[in-house]
């Protein structure tokens, strides 16, 4: 247990699966030349058809950093979309063997207790229809909530972009309920949000979308190697590593759901613990898989980031306003996700409210400068 709890507690514990081997298909090809995938290509239809034409964005920078690296990379003629966007030209990139890539990567301790821990909470969450009581069931909505909120006003708000202020004593209270998502340790997920910001839809993104949903969504966390390989140790979260409270929850990370659970099952027996623990922090895990995958593929682009972050109303619904992702990549550092009146986003309502009772402070928010130099028609 020891070593599994040390192992935990290394920041970025949720890894980077970077394009591993790369190789290349001659059909009706050319060599590549971005001038050819620019053609026909603007800004305006780009807002039109924002998944294409951001795909396409993508691809081509995809493609140039492949280059740079000499890899060989040719393109391949393509009609889709002709009608709006005349004729595109698409890197034929093609990652050789994925499933040998998934299968046959060096598996190291941290990775298979990552699939043990992921994987038992979904067998768990599979007894959930056969022990069913709606105390358990009102129990698990009230943990969800909690710690739901603890990853999208804690995490990702507040410790990942410092979009607002807190007082110490409730700013670790929302990291300690995230904490409760089995996510990860406020150290380490922080680290690896802040590095897919850094490298967002790039050849190093941990998530990238390019290589398809499933691996965007969870099978991008099973590589531990592959972070150090590609950008070495994690550098990027001093700020939280100075504070003595985080690296006591870096350092007992797995204790921590453990008790809850425990603490459960003393209460309500099994019904408790499947539906507590298995049933809400499985559903927790994909609300917030959806945010790196559904929300890079399907949705639109209100601004023009450069990525394919997408706005999706749907995933925001889930996720307490996580979904406008778009929005988020815009503005980083904006406490508000849904901009418009009507783009739910219950995190910010209830960063509102705090601040209303004097507890947030400090609350930053796009201005109309930056609006307008992110906006397509700039």
């Amino acid at each position: 247990m020891a070593l599994i709890v040390s192992l935990l507690s290394k920041p970025c514990s949720l890894p980077f699966s970077p394009l591993q081997r790369v190789t290349t298909t001659t059909t009706r090809a050319r060599p590549f030349s971005s001038k050819v995938l620019n053609s026909g290509f603007n800004q305006a239809q780009r807002k039109q058809t924002p998944l294409h034409s951001s795909f396409v964005t993508q691809l081509r920078r995809e493609v140039s950093a492949l280059a740079n690296n000499g890899v060989s990379v040719v393109a391949k003629e393509a009609d889709q979309e002709g009608k709006t966007q005349g004729r595109i030209w698409f890197p034929d990139v093609v990652v050789q063997n994925r499933r040998e890539v998934f299968w046959k990567r060096n598996w190291n301790v941290l990775d298979v207790t990552s699939a043990g821990i992921i994987l038992s909470m979904h067998l768990l969450a599979l007894c959930a229809p056969f022990y069913f009581t709606w105390h358990a069931f009102w129990v698990a909505a009230g943990l969800g909530l909690i710690s739901g909120l603890g990853i999208t006003l804690g995490y990702h708000r507040n410790l990942c972009h410092k979009s607002f202020k807190l007082p110490k004593w409730l700013e670790y209270l929302f990291a300690y309920c995230g904490l409760q998502a089995l996510q990860g340790s406020p150290i380490a997920w922080v680290s690896t949000h802040r590095c897919n910001h850094q490298l967002s839809d790039s050849e190093r993104d941990p998530r990238n979308p390019i290589l398809g949903f499933w691996f965007s969504h969870i099978n991008w966390m099973f590589d531990t190697e592959a972070i150090i390989e590609k950008r070495g140790e994690a550098s990027n979260v001093e700020d939280l590593e100075r504070q003595p409270f985080y690296r006591f929850l870096q350092a007992t990370y797995l204790l921590h759901p453990i008790a809850c659970g425990v603490v459960l099952y003393s209460l309500g027996g099994f019904p408790f613990l499947v539906w507590g623990m298995g049933a809400r922090i499985t559903i927790l895990y994909h609300i917030t898989f959806l945010v790196n995958s559904a929300s890079h593929i399907w949705g639109n682009q209100a601004w023009n980031t450069g990525d394919l972050s997408k706005n999706n109303w749907w995933v925001a619904l889930l996720s307490l306003g996580e979904g406008w992702h778009n929005n988020h990549h815009a503005f980083e550092y904006s406490a508000r996700h849904g901009l418009e009146w009507w783009q739910l986003d219950l995190t910010w309502y209830v960063i509102r409210f705090l601040k209303v009772i004097g507890l947030a402070t400090e609350l930053k928010l796009p201005s109309q400068a930056h609006m307008q130099r992110m906006a397509f028609n700039n």
